[in-house]
């Protein structure tokens, strides 16, 4: 929580300074994401200045910068494509249907922020590290290819102007960084371009002709709860959207916790980054805002620019209201080619170039792991992909390791001794059995566990069923090495079994 009386004073200044670069730097994305939903550019402002102040101020990592996003933008495409269809359907057009829209957008904000305060009451923001890395290189970069591929339908009847201005400002974004990063490249190419194509009367598409902005100039966002909270309808279809924002919201705020605290050595708390997205998402969806998320790319602008405090990223969020409340006719001349260039560098930087020559040294599962979470992002959406991800490696990993072999031997009294070496789980209990010969055994078996491990339920049912086949067949069947827990267990599934008094220390994974 921000409390000046833990707040170390001695960053203050590069705190300050830091934060007036973000501000700067968030206005061209929190309008240009807008511009991928189909809204106004003023709904992403404001949710860059309200979830940016409110993760400032409770999230999980001091410096963190949240606001409007690539990832949930694309969610809330399929969303507002939707409820614009059946709003077309009931009578709706122009304004009217602009409106309507926006209002299950705001709902949908609310819903995914009630999920993410979920989350992290229930402390599950650790479950993160459960995405493997090529499932995280998917994402990355076919969230990539998603945002620039929503720039395209801004070239639909445009001249060679807007082609011009995307290059220049690609060039100014790629070249500027490498002589001074003493100003954001963005700002030198809003700045500079807006100059050239307003003196040179340039025929380009502009920002004030899709969204006038001069209209929300002096407004601060006001509380606005949206009229389809009440209805059933509206819920059933934005839950999907929403269930689907709060996935993406929290695996990309916490992969970038993750990567700030590799950057600057300490630790952050998941679990309050959860809380602080949810919070400020609802703050959102109650405010006129959508939803959002932590910011990968401005995150890491403000810790290198000095911030390291929550003084940082509360000052971006509020200079950023300050720049819209008072500069809206300045933004409305803005040539929506340079917003397109700026996306574009954006998905460049986004897309994880070094995962191409990770492909040639991955095993050829992690490789499809890859791929398939790049493709899905692309014609699906970014939590399927993720969750698909996960699924599919948790699946190879068992196919790897469902493998148990046992060696044989005869002790000193006769007795066949089978020493087990592998996990026995739900994916090696098939092969489990293939391993015995209870016809031609002798009178006294024993299976030996000191290298194996128990992994679950299928596991001690598979150990139950080779004991009743024992026991019918008239022999003894003695484990060895069997964990506390196993032995429980089997004692609740039947008396079919007995087991030498030589525990283990390792526990079964599974509570029965």
């Amino acid at each position: 929580m921000f409390t000046l009386s833990n707040y170390k004073t001695d960053n203050i200044k590069n705190d300050i300074l830091s934060g007036l670069v973000v501000a700067v730097a968030l206005v061209p994305e929190a309008i240009a994401f807008s511009f991928i939903v189909g809204i106004s550019p003023i709904v992403g402002l404001y949710t860059a200045f309200i979830l940016g102040a409110v993760t400032a101020l409770i999230g999980g990592k001091p410096g963190m910068i949240s606001g409007a996003t690539g990832a949930i933008a694309v969610v809330l495409v399929g969303l507002a494509v939707e409820a614009g269809a059946m709003l077309s359907a009931q009578g709706l057009s122009g304004d009217a249907l602009a409106t309507a829209v926006l209002e299950y957008i705001f709902l949908a904000a609310i819903i995914a922020g009630l999920i993410q305060i979920l989350f992290g009451v229930l402390k599950l923001g650790k479950f993160i590290r459960l995405v493997p890395l090529p499932a995280i290189y998917g994402f990355v970069n076919g969230l990539a290819i998603v945002i620039a591929m929503a720039q395209f339908k801004f070239f639909a009847g445009q001249g060679w102007q807007i082609y011009a201005i995307v290059a220049v400002t690609m060039a100014i974004m790629f070249f500027l960084p490498r002589v001074t990063k003493a100003v954001p490249a963005g700002l030198v190419s809003i700045v500079l371009l807006t100059i050239v194509v307003y003196l040179l009367k340039t025929d380009t598409i502009l920002i004030g002709e899709l969204a006038n902005l001069s209209a929300f100039k002096g407004q601060l966002p006001t509380p606005h709860i949206p009229e389809t909270i009440f209805s059933l309808e509206a819920i059933e279809m934005v839950l999907p959207y929403a269930v689907i924002s709060a996935m993406v919201g929290l695996i990309e705020s916490l992969l970038t916790l993750a990567v700030l605290d590799e950057m600057s050595g300490t630790r952050g708390s998941g679990n309050k980054e959860c809380i602080a997205q949810g919070v400020g998402n609802v703050t959102c969806g109650c405010f006129g805002a959508m939803a959002g998320c932590a910011m990968i790319g401005q995150s890491i602008i403000n810790y290198t620019s000095g911030g390291l405090g929550r003084l940082s990223s509360l000052v971006g969020a509020v200079g950023l209201m300050v720049l819209v409340a008072s500069l809206t006719d300045v933004l409305n001349i803005i040539p929506v080619g340079v917003l397109v260039g700026i996306m574009f560098m954006v998905s460049i930087g986004t897309f994880e170039w070094s995962s191409f020559s990770h492909l040639r040294h991955m095993p050829r599962s992690d490789a499809f792991v890859m791929v398939a979470v790049t493709v899905i992002t692309i014609f699906a959406d970014l939590a399927i992909a993720v969750i698909s991800g996960v699924i599919i490696s948790a699946l190879v990993f068992a196919w790897k390791h469902a493998r148990i072999y046992a060696r044989s031997s005869v002790d000193a009294e006769g007795a066949k001794v089978y020493e087990l070496d592998g996990p026995l789980f739900f994916g090696s209990v098939t092969l489990f059995p293939d391993n015995f010969d209870i016809d031609n055994d002798p009178q006294k078996v024993v299976i030996d566990f000191k290298n194996a491990r128990v992994m679950d339920a299928s596991g001690v049912e598979a150990i139950d069923a080779l004991t009743k086949k024992y026991e019918e067949a008239g022999k003894s069947l003695t484990l060895r090495h069997l964990s506390k827990d196993c032995k429980q267990i089997l004692k609740n599934a039947g008396p079919h079994c007995t087991w030498e008094e030589d525990d283990p220390s390792y526990k079964v994974a599974v509570n029965i």
